[in-house]
């Protein structure tokens, strides 16, 4: 109890003493600095970095094709979950339900289909965006670099994702 009561007896000097050394050194009107970012635990997480052997992870988007571990591809790609294949369209106008008819067999069925038009966003034929439809996928049409790395993106979390590419190059 002694400990306790001279406890008490010094705690009301120390707070005056730390309120004048404060003042001294800060504005009272200045908010302290936050230490939000301090305490963070995404800087001790890099999903980027531990990506396994098998998966597909695009680090590379080139005007004529695209770098996968290593690997440059020239020409058009076509990505399904972590399979790789070359692709024939050369431009938006070519891709077509023909082109992508492996999406009527593949099981299970991507949830989205990311189509990279390219340099640009283009408007996506109605047509194929019926027969994707179709499929029971998703459609996202945006850039190449925007595609692939959603496709990375996704493709990390585990969910089940395609990607019809065509190179950065390509404006219509």
């Amino acid at each position: 109890m002694a400990v306790r009561g001279k406890a008490m007896v010094t705690l009301p000097t120390l707070v005056r003493a730390m309120r004048r050394r404060t003042s001294n050194h800060m504005p009272s009107n200045q908010p302290l600095p936050s230490l939000r970012r301090a305490f963070s635990l995404y800087d001790q997480i890099n999903l980027i970095d531990n990506v396994p052997e098998d998966q597909i992870r695009f680090k590379q988007v080139t005007d004529t094709g695209f770098g996968v571990k290593g690997v440059h591809y020239e020409g058009s790609l076509l990505c399904v979950g972590n399979l790789l294949m070359s692709w024939h369209p050369k431009k938006l106008s070519e891709v077509t339900p023909e082109s992508l008819s492996i999406f009527q067999t593949v099981r299970p069925v991507p949830e989205i289909l990311l189509l990279g038009c390219g340099k640009y966003i283009q408007p996506v034929n109605p047509e194929l965006r019926a027969f994707i439809r179709s499929t029971g996928m998703k459609l996202e049409a945006v850039d190449s670099r925007n595609a692939a790395s959603t496709y990375n993106i996704l493709n990390e979390e585990g969910r089940i994702v395609a990607a019809a590419l065509l190179p950065y190059g390509v404006e219509s």
